[in-house]
């Protein structure tokens, strides 16, 4: 089997980056050696690989889902946006450059189509499947002249496109057809079919629909996948969460000891890796909330200041609304705090940064003993450390480098009373040394709190990732679908006016 299929969806969060996991995990359970693709992506939620390179999160899923080791080949382009007008282009995975959306759209990105077609066809010579993921909408005829993503990578590459809709949000067999329809006749060619995602209720409701829209349109749908609760894995687009409400993946477990511990994250503008909490909101009895007001911090037992694609607008985002007051009241009454890579840099004495705000010198929070210098070289990492008693793994993406000058020594940065820094996304991961920060974390909140003593973060991946392997095997049309992996697109398929604008 050499083969490939290409995700694409009707909308942004339609679903594209959870059916791409599923399938992978689907194939790789039928002993086919599988990675996964996307040519661009345009995320703040990254991930270093072993040897360096920063991809997108959800490739880095994918790629467990696959039982591989994710590569930059798996994501030559990810745009990291710095504002709303402009982006950081990491390419094959490491930073390039800074570019406004015109300029990216207006020449550059075309220009990549070959890097990307040469990184498909490296894993294509590699692996048996390679199932693709596109980005927001391959009707977007804005875009389409220099799409490097959905129907650029699907034409250069010829490969068969599935077209995920979310019937969840409404109206999508209108969003399956006019996707359709306003695609090229060359484009159309590669549609093979549809798949309906998060759906409610009796499926026997749904079929008349099927069967209209494959008279429509002479397209299959390839199986109607039912809404899952609690299927919380890396994504790119939005938060997942609400910033007002909890995080999804929260479990509803009953704490171990007597309490529970709350847990409010500082939405800060920019945020970037906040997949840093999901670990702590699959501990029984632990509750996370993304908060953007002093008072929602008043109850918590941990405040976290996350990462940041902007370190100085955050501080800034702080002190305007009263978050930073509140954030100094905290540390003066012991109460814990912790700063992830961005929020670790801010909670420090002063910043100089000549390369991401380009404001020069700027004041910090002075809750750590700390300076911090933006260096024009990104600091990307896999490094392994020991921090109270347990040993720990994380990974680095930052331009601020750390000048630690007191407090005691934790992880790579440091602690001052209930105040921790450091620059280490994922290390909440490590079980024994979440354990262990719970526990001091309870204490200095005086929560008779109690971590539980099996709760295991890649475990409980796992057993995402095969649920969304089983929702693949159990509500799609496997069979079909792997025709689709190996032969291509069906021939003969019919073109629905009107077409893509001349």
């Amino acid at each position: 089997m050499s083969g490939g299929l290409l995700v694409a969806g009707t909308t942004s969060d339609a679903g594209k980056s959870v059916v791409t996991a599923g399938i992978c995990r689907w194939l790789v359970r039928q002993g086919v050696k599988v990675a996964p693709f996307k040519a661009q992506n345009m995320s703040l939620n990254s991930f270093v690989t072993r040897e360096g390179a920063e991809i997108g999160r959800a490739q880095a899923m994918q790629a467990q889902a696959c039982r591989v080791e994710p590569t930059a080949l798996m994501n030559p382009v990810l745009l990291k946006p710095g504002g709303e007008q402009s982006s950081q282009v990491v390419l094959l995975g490491r930073p390039v450059g800074e570019l406004s959306a015109r300029g990216y759209h207006g020449g550059r990105q075309q220009k990549l189509l070959g890097t990307v077609l040469d990184c498909l066809a490296e894993l294509r010579s590699t692996y048996d499947a390679v199932i693709c993921e596109g980005a927001g909408s391959p009707a977007e005829i804005n875009l389409r002249r220099t799409d490097i993503v959905n129907m650029g990578i699907a034409r250069g590459a010829r490969l068969p496109v599935l077209v995920v809709g979310d019937i969840d949000r409404g109206g999508v067999f209108a969003s399956f057809f006019g996707t359709l329809a306003l695609l090229s006749p060359e484009d159309q060619e590669l549609v093979a079919g549809f798949l309906v995602n998060k759906f409610r209720g009796d499926v026997s409701l749904l079929e008349p629909g099927l069967d209209m829209l494959h008279g429509l349109t002479g397209r299959s749908t390839y199986g109607v996948l039912p809404f899952r609760h609690g299927l919380g894995i890396d994504e790119e687009d939005g938060l997942r969460v609400s910033l007002r409400g909890a995080v999804r993946e929260s479990t509803v477990a009953p704490p171990v000891g007597e309490d529970v511990l709350r847990v409010a994250v500082c939405a800060v503008p920019l945020m970037s890796n906040f997949t840093d909490v999901d670990a702590l909101a699959a501990e029984p009895g632990v509750v996370v909330r993304f908060v953007d007001r002093p008072e929602e911090l008043t109850d918590a037992d941990l405040v976290v200041v996350p990462g940041t694609r902007g370190t100085v607008r955050a501080l800034e985002w702080l002190r305007e609304r009263g978050l930073a007051r509140a954030l100094a009241s905290r540390a003066a009454q012991g109460r814990p705090v912790l700063g992830i890579c961005g929020g670790f840099q801010l909670l420090g004495e002063h910043i100089e940064d000549d390369v991401e705000s380009r404001r020069g010198h700027v004041d910090g929070l002075g809750l750590l003993p700390v300076r911090v210098r933006f260096a024009r070289e990104k600091t990307l990492t896999r490094p392994r450390g020991e921090a109270l008693g347990e040993r720990v793994e994380g990974y680095e993406i930052h331009h601020g480098v750390a000048e630690v000058t007191g407090g005691e020594p934790f992880l790579d940065g440091c602690r001052v009373g209930a105040v921790w820094g450091t620059h280490w996304h994922g290390s909440l991961e490590s079980d024994g040394f979440r354990r262990a920060f719970l526990r001091e974390v309870a204490a200095a909140a005086g929560r008779r709190f109690v971590p539980a003593p099996d709760t295991s973060f890649a475990a409980l991946r796992e057993e995402q990732l095969d649920r969304l392997g089983d929702l693949i095997e159990q509500h799609a049309d496997t069979d079909a679908l792997w025709r689709l992996i190996e032969s291509g697109a069906p021939q003969g398929l019919p073109f629905i006016p009107p077409g893509a604008p001349a």
